[in-house]
């Protein structure tokens, strides 16, 4: 093959600051900048690989993407601009933001590793961060920062800008990913016949191997090597979040962390004088999405995506499950990693562990951007076991947006060129779930539900119901406290009622 058409992983950086002070703290834009020097130490290349980019992919941040995490301090108006001039890399002249999503780090490796392949890239950057550590440490202190950075000029886009709830969604108040995942999850217990209790210690058994894989990695923010006893128990300093979450169940987004990956050619890192003890190889990925809105899934505890990403990813690679060596699994809450585990075949209790990072909760869950940690852990993962292979998946909005890659410092024998995603996407949207209806009325079950939690306990209910003719419908319950008290104590699961739509769109159902 030809060597400058080959696609390989030379840099990984990662940053995680703990700075008590925010006006010591870096911001934002330079402790991105920070990682991206890391990534290219770690090449042996140093700033020569910096300056040689020519490409920069950078992940939106959080501050861009939820109104939960807006700055007040602002932020640079072209983020990849203001990141080149740091680093010194002015022959970057493609420049690109990219929109949401848990799945971007590993989607723009693929996309760039098919432009290596192509001739349109030479050498490329994937990175991003977040300080919101700092951000809220500084709010509520009441100390004012400025962030703003005007480089002129507007980035590419890459990605898709829809966000992940319909409008009857959002009414219900079903606008962001705390309240999505839980409903998954009560959903999942439901498809596993467990009873409530049964469940908590299930899903905290799941997350204990996560934490003591944090409690081993310096960069985690979380090191406190939680049990499954701690996780699953609500507490004071352990409350509810979503029924059926805890804190500890939540992935943690209040951290400063960053973290790079740099790919080029063999050709070029041979030109830079890259060893090849720093290459990695990708040998298998995929790309593809399940229905955009929750309300359209065929149910609440699969993930077709999940499945066909997997299953395309290992086809491209050539190989299967067993010929792993480590993992990672997109981990924002306990039923991500468990709907994949169910639809890739792996034991939840799998002794290869089902991370490298510690995971979102306890390593942290910088935003877009946690993707690229694990990519670069698991870098430095098959690097320590040359031959090894590792396998991370991505995970986007709720449930939605899949991908995955297999790692290892084996060449690959092939050229690099996944398949086409819209041969296996046509299956997955023709998979569609039951009818939906903005109005519903009558008798009616619960399908799925959740209790949202504040300071002072339950606060209100979210659930997905089904009238008798099967059709489908997003509701809240009444705001009454006993009653959503109850609801995390006895299970709802299938509990009967009366659904009505009132004149704001706001369906409630109310318990027989």
């Amino acid at each position: 093959m030809d060597e400058s058409r080959i696609p390989i992983m030379v840099g990984a950086g990662q940053i995680t600051q703990r700075e008590d002070d925010p006006k010591q703290a870096l911001a934002p834009i330079d402790l991105i900048a920070a990682s991206a020097r890391a990534a290219a130490e770690d090449s042996e290349a140093g700033t020569t690989l910096l300056s040689s980019l020519d490409t920069i992919v950078q992940l939106r941040a959080f501050a861009d993407t939820s109104w939960r995490f807006r700055s007040p301090f602002g932020g640079p108006s072209n983020p990849p601009k203001s990141l080149a001039n740091r680093i010194g890399a002015d022959n970057a002249k493609r420049l690109i933001y990219t929109y949401a999503g848990g799945n971007m780090p590993q989607w723009s490796i693929n996309r760039l590793s098919e432009m290596v392949t192509r001739g349109e890239v030479e050498t490329a950057m994937v990175i991003g961060g977040e300080a919101l550590s700092t951000q809220k440490t500084a709010q509520r202190a009441g100390i004012d920062l400025d962030w703003n950075e005007d480089a002129g000029g507007e980035p590419e886009t890459w990605g898709v800008g829809t966000q992940g709830w319909n409008d009857v969604e959002e009414r219900h108040r079903m606008a962001g990913a705390i309240f999505a995942y839980p409903l998954f999850e009560t959903a999942i217990r439901g498809h596993k016949g467990r009873t409530i209790d049964e469940h908590a210690q299930a899903i905290g058994r799941l997350f204990e191997g996560f934490a003591k894989a944090a409690a081993a990695n310096p960069l985690a923010d979380r090191r406190d090597g939680f049990t499954a006893e701690q996780i699953a128990t609500p507490s004071a300093t352990n409350p509810y979040i979503g029924f059926p979450y805890t804190k500890l169940m939540n992935a943690n987004a209040y951290i400063d962390q960053s973290a790079a990956v740099i790919l080029t050619s063999v050709a070029k890192a041979k030109a830079l004088g890259i060893p090849e003890s720093r290459w990695v190889y990708l040998h298998g990925t995929a790309d593809a999405y399940d229905h955009w809105y929750i309300s359209d899934r065929k149910n609440f505890h699969s993930s077709p995506a999940m499945r066909i990403v997997a299953e395309e990813t290992f086809e491209m690679a050539g190989m299967g499950l067993d010929d792993l060596t480590f993992l990672d699994l997109y981990s924002c809450f306990p039923s991500a990693v468990e709907i994949a585990c169910q639809e890739m075949g792996i034991a939840e209790d799998d002794a290869r562990g089902l991370t490298v990072t510690g995971g979102l909760p306890y390593f942290g869950g910088p935003g877009n951007n946690y993707v690229t940690h694990s990519i670069a852990e698991m870098m430095q993962k098959v690097r320590s076991k040359p031959g090894s292979y590792g396998m991370i998946t991505a995970n986007g909005n709720y449930v939605t947006k899949q991908s995955a890659g297999i790692y290892s410092t084996t060449p690959t024998e092939k050229t690099f060129k996944p398949k086409d995603p819209k041969v296996y996407q046509a299956k997955i949207d023709a998979d569609k779930g039951p009818a939906t209806t903005e109005a519903p009325s009558g008798k009616a079950t619960i399908e799925t539900y959740e209790v949202m939690h504040d300071r002072k306990g339950p606060s209100y209910a979210i659930l997905f119901g089904r009238q008798p003719n099967g059709t489908r419908f997003i509701a809240n319950t009444p705001d009454d406290p006993a009653l959503l008290e109850e609801m995390t104590k006895r299970d709802y699961l299938g509990a009967e009622g009366v659904v009505a739509t009132n004149d704001d769109g706001i369906a409630i159902f109310k318990p027989a």
